[in-house]
Protein backbone atom coordinates (compact mmCIF):
# COMPACT_ATOMS: atom_id res chain seq x y z
CA UNK A 1 0.00 0.00 0.00
CA UNK A 2 1.33 3.41 -0.94
CA UNK A 3 1.30 6.03 2.08
CA UNK A 4 -0.55 9.55 1.24
CA UNK A 5 1.78 12.84 1.09
CA UNK A 6 -0.68 14.17 4.22
CA UNK A 7 0.47 11.04 5.91
CA UNK A 8 4.28 11.35 5.07
CA UNK A 9 4.40 14.61 5.58
CA UNK A 10 4.19 14.60 9.57
CA UNK A 11 6.49 11.52 9.64
CA UNK A 12 9.43 14.40 8.23
CA UNK A 13 8.72 16.67 10.20
CA UNK A 14 8.98 14.60 13.03
CA UNK A 15 12.71 13.99 11.93
CA UNK A 16 13.85 17.66 11.00
CA UNK A 17 12.95 17.96 14.94
CA UNK A 18 15.36 14.78 15.33
CA UNK A 19 17.83 16.64 13.66
CA UNK A 20 17.42 19.79 15.70
CA UNK A 21 17.72 17.76 19.11
CA UNK A 22 22.01 18.30 20.54
CA UNK A 23 23.26 14.89 20.12
CA UNK A 24 24.10 14.52 24.34
CA UNK A 25 20.31 14.70 24.65
CA UNK A 26 20.09 11.50 22.87
CA UNK A 27 22.84 9.73 23.94
CA UNK A 28 23.22 6.68 26.34
CA UNK A 29 24.34 7.60 30.11
CA UNK A 30 28.11 7.49 30.55
CA UNK A 31 29.43 4.50 32.14
CA UNK A 32 32.77 3.07 33.42
CA UNK A 33 34.82 1.47 30.89
CA UNK A 34 37.93 0.77 33.29
CA UNK A 35 38.22 0.75 37.01
CA UNK A 36 38.00 3.18 39.77
CA UNK A 37 41.68 1.95 40.59
CA UNK A 38 43.25 2.85 43.64
CA UNK A 39 46.76 4.63 43.05
CA UNK A 40 48.95 6.36 45.47
CA UNK A 41 47.97 6.60 49.34
CA UNK A 42 49.27 8.53 52.42
CA UNK A 43 48.25 9.26 55.87
CA UNK A 44 45.72 11.78 54.45
CA UNK A 45 45.49 11.25 50.58
CA UNK A 46 44.70 8.84 47.86
CA UNK A 47 44.42 8.98 44.36
CA UNK A 48 41.61 7.12 42.27
CA UNK A 49 41.75 6.85 38.48
CA UNK A 50 38.99 5.72 36.10
CA UNK A 51 38.05 5.70 32.28
CA UNK A 52 34.52 5.89 31.72
CA UNK A 53 32.85 5.90 28.13
CA UNK A 54 32.54 9.29 27.37
CA UNK A 55 33.29 12.39 28.11
CA UNK A 56 31.25 13.10 31.86
CA UNK A 57 31.37 14.58 35.12
CA UNK A 58 32.94 12.27 37.83
CA UNK A 59 33.10 12.36 41.44
CA UNK A 60 33.94 9.78 44.29
CA UNK A 61 31.93 9.38 47.35
CA UNK A 62 33.68 7.72 49.93
CA UNK A 63 33.11 7.15 54.20
CA UNK A 64 34.89 5.30 57.02
CA UNK A 65 34.18 1.65 57.51
CA UNK A 66 30.49 0.84 58.01
CA UNK A 67 29.83 4.68 58.59
CA UNK A 68 27.94 5.80 55.58
CA UNK A 69 26.56 8.92 57.51
CA UNK A 70 29.74 10.49 57.65
CA UNK A 71 30.26 9.95 54.06
CA UNK A 72 31.53 12.94 52.32
CA UNK A 73 31.69 13.95 48.22
CA UNK A 74 34.56 14.81 46.06
CA UNK A 75 34.65 18.07 43.92
CA UNK A 76 33.12 17.55 40.68
CA UNK A 77 35.86 16.50 38.23
CA UNK A 78 35.41 16.23 34.19
CA UNK A 79 37.12 13.44 32.28
CA UNK A 80 39.50 14.38 29.92
CA UNK A 81 42.93 13.52 28.25
CA UNK A 82 44.17 11.76 24.83
CA UNK A 83 39.95 10.41 24.19
CA UNK A 84 38.33 12.46 27.15
CA UNK A 85 37.58 9.72 29.10
CA UNK A 86 39.95 9.88 31.69
CA UNK A 87 40.00 10.81 35.76
CA UNK A 88 42.56 10.64 38.55
CA UNK A 89 40.89 11.98 41.73
CA UNK A 90 42.66 13.29 44.49
CA UNK A 91 40.80 12.65 47.61
CA UNK A 92 42.50 14.76 50.37
CA UNK A 93 41.79 15.31 54.10
CA UNK A 94 41.18 11.69 55.19
CA UNK A 95 41.85 10.26 58.77
CA UNK A 96 45.18 8.37 59.43
CA UNK A 97 44.86 4.50 59.66
CA UNK A 98 41.38 4.00 58.15
CA UNK A 99 39.91 1.86 55.57
CA UNK A 100 37.47 3.87 53.43
CA UNK A 101 34.50 2.54 51.61
CA UNK A 102 33.59 4.35 48.35
CA UNK A 103 30.91 4.65 44.96
CA UNK A 104 31.69 6.29 42.00
CA UNK A 105 29.41 9.16 40.67
CA UNK A 106 29.16 9.80 37.06
CA UNK A 107 26.99 12.51 35.05
CA UNK A 108 25.37 15.75 36.26
CA UNK A 109 26.25 16.86 39.86
CA UNK A 110 24.36 14.82 42.08
CA UNK A 111 25.63 12.43 39.57
CA UNK A 112 24.53 8.57 39.47
CA UNK A 113 26.12 6.26 41.96
CA UNK A 114 27.75 3.47 39.37
CA UNK A 115 26.54 -0.59 40.66
CA UNK A 116 29.39 -2.78 41.37
CA UNK A 117 29.52 -6.41 42.20
CA UNK A 118 32.09 -6.01 44.13
CA UNK A 119 33.25 -4.12 47.08
CA UNK A 120 35.23 -0.59 46.58
CA UNK A 121 37.54 0.13 49.28
CA UNK A 122 40.73 2.11 49.57
CA UNK A 123 42.49 2.63 52.70
CA UNK A 124 45.28 5.35 54.55
CA UNK A 125 48.65 4.66 56.01
CA UNK A 126 48.82 4.23 59.68
CA UNK A 127 50.37 7.12 62.82
CA UNK A 128 53.30 4.60 64.43
CA UNK A 129 56.04 6.34 64.87
CA UNK A 130 56.22 7.85 68.08
CA UNK A 131 53.83 6.00 69.35
CA UNK A 132 55.30 3.84 72.56
CA UNK A 133 52.38 1.75 72.24
CA UNK A 134 52.77 1.30 68.67
CA UNK A 135 54.97 -0.42 66.33
CA UNK A 136 55.00 -0.55 62.42
CA UNK A 137 51.95 -2.09 61.17
CA UNK A 138 51.97 -5.52 59.42
CA UNK A 139 51.37 -5.46 55.97
CA UNK A 140 51.42 -7.47 52.76
CA UNK A 141 52.37 -6.12 49.21
CA UNK A 142 51.45 -8.48 45.76
CA UNK A 143 53.71 -8.59 43.26
CA UNK A 144 54.15 -9.52 39.57
CA UNK A 145 54.69 -9.10 35.35
CA UNK A 146 54.27 -10.05 32.15
CA UNK A 147 50.16 -9.84 32.12
CA UNK A 148 49.38 -10.27 28.49
CA UNK A 149 45.72 -9.96 28.27
CA UNK A 150 44.51 -11.82 24.40
CA UNK A 151 43.01 -9.89 21.52
CA UNK A 152 41.44 -11.92 19.20
CA UNK A 153 40.91 -8.46 16.49
CA UNK A 154 44.97 -8.61 15.96
CA UNK A 155 46.22 -12.04 16.74
CA UNK A 156 45.85 -15.12 14.65
CA UNK A 157 43.35 -17.76 15.49
CA UNK A 158 44.54 -20.40 17.81
CA UNK A 159 47.54 -18.20 19.01
CA UNK A 160 46.50 -16.78 22.05
CA UNK A 161 49.52 -15.89 24.40
CA UNK A 162 47.56 -14.81 27.52
CA UNK A 163 45.18 -17.14 29.56
CA UNK A 164 44.35 -17.69 33.42
CA UNK A 165 43.01 -14.52 34.23
CA UNK A 166 41.80 -15.86 37.42
CA UNK A 167 44.52 -15.07 38.90
CA UNK A 168 43.49 -11.43 39.19
CA UNK A 169 40.83 -12.66 41.94
CA UNK A 170 42.67 -15.08 43.43
CA UNK A 171 45.11 -12.36 44.31
CA UNK A 172 42.62 -9.82 45.72
CA UNK A 173 40.77 -12.64 47.65
CA UNK A 174 44.41 -12.81 49.15
CA UNK A 175 44.44 -9.54 50.47
CA UNK A 176 46.93 -7.39 50.07
CA UNK A 177 47.34 -3.78 51.08
CA UNK A 178 49.10 -2.82 47.40
CA UNK A 179 50.54 -4.27 43.86
CA UNK A 180 53.85 -3.91 42.66
CA UNK A 181 53.33 -4.06 38.70
CA UNK A 182 57.05 -5.28 37.93
CA UNK A 183 56.98 -4.29 34.13
CA UNK A 184 55.27 -5.87 30.62
CA UNK A 185 51.57 -5.02 32.30
CA UNK A 186 50.54 -4.40 29.27
CA UNK A 187 51.68 -5.56 25.92
CA UNK A 188 52.11 -3.34 22.76
CA UNK A 189 51.28 -5.35 19.81
CA UNK A 190 52.80 -4.09 15.90
CA UNK A 191 49.75 -2.08 15.54
CA UNK A 192 49.90 -0.57 18.52
CA UNK A 193 53.47 1.07 18.88
CA UNK A 194 54.11 2.90 15.86
CA UNK A 195 51.88 5.54 16.82
CA UNK A 196 50.42 7.99 19.52
CA UNK A 197 46.80 6.81 19.49
CA UNK A 198 47.79 3.06 19.50
CA UNK A 199 49.63 3.12 22.33
CA UNK A 200 46.65 4.52 24.07
CA UNK A 201 44.21 2.06 22.33
CA UNK A 202 46.00 -1.04 24.17
CA UNK A 203 45.88 0.57 27.67
CA UNK A 204 42.34 1.54 27.08
CA UNK A 205 41.49 -2.25 25.49
CA UNK A 206 44.11 -3.92 28.56
CA UNK A 207 42.64 -1.99 31.24
CA UNK A 208 39.29 -2.93 30.47
CA UNK A 209 39.70 -6.79 31.30
CA UNK A 210 36.37 -7.98 33.55
CA UNK A 211 39.04 -10.54 35.85
CA UNK A 212 40.69 -7.03 36.21
CA UNK A 213 38.54 -4.65 37.84
CA UNK A 214 37.62 -5.71 41.57
CA UNK A 215 41.27 -6.06 42.18
CA UNK A 216 41.91 -2.42 40.54
CA UNK A 217 39.06 -1.11 42.86
CA UNK A 218 40.16 -2.46 46.02
CA UNK A 219 43.92 -2.44 46.42
CA UNK A 220 47.05 -0.01 46.06
CA UNK A 221 48.82 0.41 42.67
CA UNK A 222 51.57 1.05 41.82
CA UNK A 223 53.88 0.37 38.61
CA UNK A 224 56.97 0.49 36.35
CA UNK A 225 57.03 -0.78 32.38
CA UNK A 226 59.87 -2.82 30.53
CA UNK A 227 59.90 -3.35 26.49
CA UNK A 228 56.33 -4.07 26.18
CA UNK A 229 54.67 -1.82 27.71
CA UNK A 230 57.29 0.75 26.76
CA UNK A 231 57.39 0.05 22.89
CA UNK A 232 58.42 -2.79 20.91
CA UNK A 233 60.22 -5.66 21.65
CA UNK A 234 63.69 -5.07 23.33
CA UNK A 235 63.01 -1.38 22.84
CA UNK A 236 65.40 1.48 24.23
CA UNK A 237 66.21 4.68 24.33
CA UNK A 238 65.53 5.19 20.45
CA UNK A 239 62.54 4.39 20.66
CA UNK A 240 61.43 7.41 18.92
CA UNK A 241 57.74 7.40 20.27
CA UNK A 242 58.67 7.01 23.75
CA UNK A 243 57.40 10.66 25.00
CA UNK A 244 54.08 9.23 24.21
CA UNK A 245 54.49 5.92 25.64
CA UNK A 246 55.49 7.82 28.93
CA UNK A 247 52.33 9.93 28.57
CA UNK A 248 50.42 7.23 28.30
CA UNK A 249 52.08 5.45 31.16
CA UNK A 250 50.94 8.35 33.45
CA UNK A 251 47.66 8.63 32.13
CA UNK A 252 46.71 5.09 32.82
CA UNK A 253 48.18 4.88 36.35
CA UNK A 254 48.49 6.54 39.43
CA UNK A 255 52.19 6.69 41.07
CA UNK A 256 52.64 9.84 43.11
CA UNK A 257 55.48 10.90 40.88
CA UNK A 258 57.20 10.18 37.35
CA UNK A 259 61.17 11.03 37.28
CA UNK A 260 62.41 14.03 38.13
CA UNK A 261 61.84 17.81 37.55
CA UNK A 262 64.21 17.55 34.72
CA UNK A 263 64.77 13.94 34.19
CA UNK A 264 61.26 11.86 32.58
CA UNK A 265 61.07 8.85 33.30
CA UNK A 266 58.56 6.44 35.38
CA UNK A 267 60.92 5.71 38.20
CA UNK A 268 59.38 7.00 41.53
CA UNK A 269 59.81 6.60 45.12
CA UNK A 270 57.13 5.70 48.03
CA UNK A 271 57.04 4.71 51.86
CA UNK A 272 54.51 2.11 53.28
CA UNK A 273 54.67 2.18 57.03
CA UNK A 274 58.70 1.93 57.69
CA UNK A 275 59.61 0.39 54.31
CA UNK A 276 60.98 2.53 51.24
CA UNK A 277 60.17 1.28 48.11
CA UNK A 278 62.10 2.83 44.77
CA UNK A 279 60.76 2.22 41.54
CA UNK A 280 62.58 2.21 38.59
CA UNK A 281 63.26 3.15 34.90
CA UNK A 282 65.08 0.59 32.70
CA UNK A 283 64.06 1.64 29.42
CA UNK A 284 64.12 5.71 28.91
CA UNK A 285 67.99 5.56 29.21
CA UNK A 286 68.36 2.60 28.15
CA UNK A 287 71.97 1.36 25.52
CA UNK A 288 70.80 -0.70 22.83
CA UNK A 289 71.39 -3.96 24.00
CA UNK A 290 73.51 -4.86 21.00
CA UNK A 291 75.58 -2.24 22.10
CA UNK A 292 79.68 -2.47 23.04
CA UNK A 293 79.83 -3.84 26.62
CA UNK A 294 81.86 -0.50 27.74
CA UNK A 295 81.20 1.65 31.13
CA UNK A 296 79.00 3.65 28.71
CA UNK A 297 76.88 1.00 28.27
CA UNK A 298 73.40 2.10 30.72
CA UNK A 299 70.87 0.40 31.34
CA UNK A 300 69.35 3.08 33.98
CA UNK A 301 71.80 6.07 32.73
CA UNK A 302 74.02 8.04 34.98
CA UNK A 303 71.63 10.01 37.06
CA UNK A 304 68.91 8.13 37.79
CA UNK A 305 71.85 5.57 39.40
CA UNK A 306 72.98 8.68 41.11
CA UNK A 307 69.64 9.46 42.64
CA UNK A 308 68.94 6.19 43.36
CA UNK A 309 72.05 5.42 45.68
CA UNK A 310 71.36 8.94 47.24
CA UNK A 311 67.81 7.95 48.09
CA UNK A 312 69.10 4.90 49.29
CA UNK A 313 71.81 6.66 51.19
CA UNK A 314 69.09 8.68 53.19
CA UNK A 315 66.88 6.23 53.90
CA UNK A 316 66.89 4.54 57.29
CA UNK A 317 64.41 1.95 56.25
CA UNK A 318 64.78 -1.42 57.61
CA UNK A 319 64.11 -2.95 54.37
CA UNK A 320 64.61 -1.11 51.01
CA UNK A 321 63.05 -2.58 48.14
CA UNK A 322 64.67 -1.97 44.43
CA UNK A 323 62.58 -2.90 41.32
CA UNK A 324 62.94 -2.85 38.07
CA UNK A 325 61.32 -4.77 35.11
CA UNK A 326 64.64 -7.13 34.31
CA UNK A 327 66.78 -8.81 36.38
CA UNK A 328 69.46 -7.30 38.62
CA UNK A 329 71.96 -10.02 39.96
CA UNK A 330 71.88 -12.77 37.75
CA UNK A 331 74.46 -13.83 36.17
CA UNK A 332 72.65 -14.89 32.71
CA UNK A 333 72.98 -12.44 29.88
CA UNK A 334 71.60 -14.83 26.87
CA UNK A 335 68.17 -12.43 28.02
CA UNK A 336 67.48 -8.93 28.93
CA UNK A 337 68.77 -8.02 32.62
CA UNK A 338 71.41 -6.24 34.32
CA UNK A 339 74.28 -8.74 33.02
CA UNK A 340 74.08 -7.21 29.79
CA UNK A 341 75.50 -4.19 31.38
CA UNK A 342 78.25 -5.29 33.92
CA UNK A 343 80.15 -2.02 34.42
CA UNK A 344 76.58 -0.20 35.69
CA UNK A 345 75.70 -4.12 37.61
CA UNK A 346 79.15 -3.47 39.10
CA UNK A 347 78.86 -0.18 39.61
CA UNK A 348 75.86 -0.40 41.90
CA UNK A 349 77.18 -3.12 43.96
CA UNK A 350 80.35 -1.77 44.70
CA UNK A 351 78.18 1.62 45.55
CA UNK A 352 75.94 -0.23 47.98
CA UNK A 353 79.04 -1.91 49.60
CA UNK A 354 81.14 1.35 49.35
CA UNK A 355 78.62 3.59 51.23
CA UNK A 356 77.27 0.33 53.55
CA UNK A 357 73.58 0.82 52.86
CA UNK A 358 71.60 -1.80 54.40
CA UNK A 359 68.78 -3.29 54.00
CA UNK A 360 68.41 -3.51 49.98
CA UNK A 361 66.44 -6.11 48.43
CA UNK A 362 65.71 -5.99 44.83
CA UNK A 363 62.49 -6.85 43.02
CA UNK A 364 62.36 -7.56 39.42
CA UNK A 365 60.08 -9.49 36.13
CA UNK A 366 60.78 -10.27 32.67
CA UNK A 367 61.62 -13.39 32.54
CA UNK A 368 58.48 -15.66 32.38
CA UNK A 369 59.51 -17.98 35.07
CA UNK A 370 59.96 -17.00 38.61
CA UNK A 371 63.25 -17.88 41.29
CA UNK A 372 65.15 -16.13 44.14
CA UNK A 373 68.39 -15.28 42.90
CA UNK A 374 71.03 -14.64 45.93
CA UNK A 375 74.47 -13.09 45.70
CA UNK A 376 77.54 -13.12 48.57
CA UNK A 377 79.49 -10.18 48.18
CA UNK A 378 82.89 -9.96 49.82
CA UNK A 379 82.83 -8.39 53.36
CA UNK A 380 79.17 -7.35 52.90
CA UNK A 381 75.35 -9.21 53.70
CA UNK A 382 73.61 -11.07 51.08
CA UNK A 383 71.80 -9.51 48.42
CA UNK A 384 68.90 -11.13 46.85
CA UNK A 385 66.75 -10.79 43.57
CA UNK A 386 63.21 -12.05 44.00
CA UNK A 387 61.99 -12.22 39.96
CA UNK A 388 58.60 -13.00 39.72
CA UNK A 389 57.03 -13.76 36.29
CA UNK A 390 54.46 -14.39 34.05
CA UNK A 391 50.98 -12.97 35.55
CA UNK A 392 49.13 -14.07 32.35
CA UNK A 393 51.33 -14.18 29.77
CA UNK A 394 52.63 -17.83 28.92
CA UNK A 395 54.91 -19.26 31.45
CA UNK A 396 59.16 -20.55 29.64
CA UNK A 397 61.57 -22.53 30.91
CA UNK A 398 64.72 -21.54 32.14
CA UNK A 399 66.79 -22.86 29.53
CA UNK A 400 70.83 -22.81 30.22
CA UNK A 401 70.06 -21.62 33.98
CA UNK A 402 68.71 -25.24 35.23
CA UNK A 403 71.58 -25.13 37.39
CA UNK A 404 72.32 -21.39 38.32
CA UNK A 405 74.59 -21.48 41.13
CA UNK A 406 73.34 -18.49 42.65
CA UNK A 407 69.38 -19.29 42.88
CA UNK A 408 68.08 -20.02 45.81
CA UNK A 409 67.14 -23.96 45.82
CA UNK A 410 63.68 -24.65 45.65
CA UNK A 411 62.38 -21.42 44.05
CA UNK A 412 62.57 -21.69 40.45
CA UNK A 413 59.69 -21.97 39.33
CA UNK A 414 58.42 -22.47 35.13
CA UNK A 415 55.55 -22.73 32.61
CA UNK A 416 53.89 -21.76 35.17
CA UNK A 417 51.38 -18.14 35.58
CA UNK A 418 52.16 -17.02 39.16
CA UNK A 419 52.28 -13.99 41.62
CA UNK A 420 54.09 -12.71 44.64
CA UNK A 421 53.83 -12.31 47.96
CA UNK A 422 55.84 -10.08 50.27
CA UNK A 423 55.00 -9.84 54.23
CA UNK A 424 56.44 -7.72 56.58
CA UNK A 425 55.88 -7.91 59.93
CA UNK A 426 57.11 -8.15 63.34
CA UNK A 427 58.46 -5.48 65.82
CA UNK A 428 60.29 -1.82 64.68
CA UNK A 429 64.14 -3.86 66.10
CA UNK A 430 63.33 -7.22 64.21
CA UNK A 431 61.76 -6.63 60.94
CA UNK A 432 61.38 -9.51 59.47
CA UNK A 433 60.25 -9.97 55.42
CA UNK A 434 58.76 -13.36 54.26
CA UNK A 435 58.67 -14.31 50.44
CA UNK A 436 56.16 -16.42 48.73
CA UNK A 437 55.25 -17.30 45.48
CA UNK A 438 51.67 -18.31 44.35
CA UNK A 439 49.89 -20.08 41.42
CA UNK A 440 46.92 -19.00 39.82
CA UNK A 441 44.79 -21.22 42.42
CA UNK A 442 46.34 -19.11 45.88
CA UNK A 443 48.71 -22.94 46.08
CA UNK A 444 51.91 -21.91 48.17
CA UNK A 445 54.78 -22.93 45.65
CA UNK A 446 57.75 -22.02 47.93
CA UNK A 447 58.25 -19.09 50.69
CA UNK A 448 61.70 -17.65 52.22
CA UNK A 449 62.06 -15.84 55.08
CA UNK A 450 64.71 -12.70 55.78
CA UNK A 451 65.21 -10.80 58.78
CA UNK A 452 66.12 -7.55 58.54
CA UNK A 453 69.20 -7.40 60.74
CA UNK A 454 70.43 -10.09 58.30
CA UNK A 455 70.94 -7.35 55.68
CA UNK A 456 73.29 -5.55 57.54
CA UNK A 457 77.18 -5.43 56.53
CA UNK A 458 78.09 -5.23 60.45
CA UNK A 459 76.41 -8.89 60.25
CA UNK A 460 78.21 -10.13 57.31
CA UNK A 461 81.82 -8.90 58.59
CA UNK A 462 80.88 -10.43 61.82
CA UNK A 463 80.81 -7.58 64.06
Amino acid sequence: MTRSVSAIRPYCLFLGFLSLVPVQAVASEPAVSAGPMVGHGTHHDVAIWVRTTQKTMVQVRYWPGARESDARTTPVQITKGQDERLAQINIRGLKPGTVYRYQLLLGDPPGKPVKFGYPLTFQTQALWRGYKSRGPPEFVVALGSCAYTNDAEYEPPGKAYGGGYEIYETIRKHGPDLMLWLGDNVYFRRTDWGSRAGLFRRYSRDRALPALQALLGSTHHYAIWDDHDYGPNDADRSYVLKGASLDAFRSYWANPSYGLPDLPGVFTQFTWADVDFFLLDNRYYRSPSKAPRTAKKTQFGKRQLQWLVDALTASKAPFKIVAAGGQFLSPFDRWEGSAQFPHEQRWLIDTLIERQITGVLFVSGDRHHTELVKINPKGFYPLYDFTSSPLTSRGASADGEWNSPVRVPGTLVTKKRNFGILRFGGPAQDRVLTLETRDAENRLLWTHTIRAESLRASRASGK
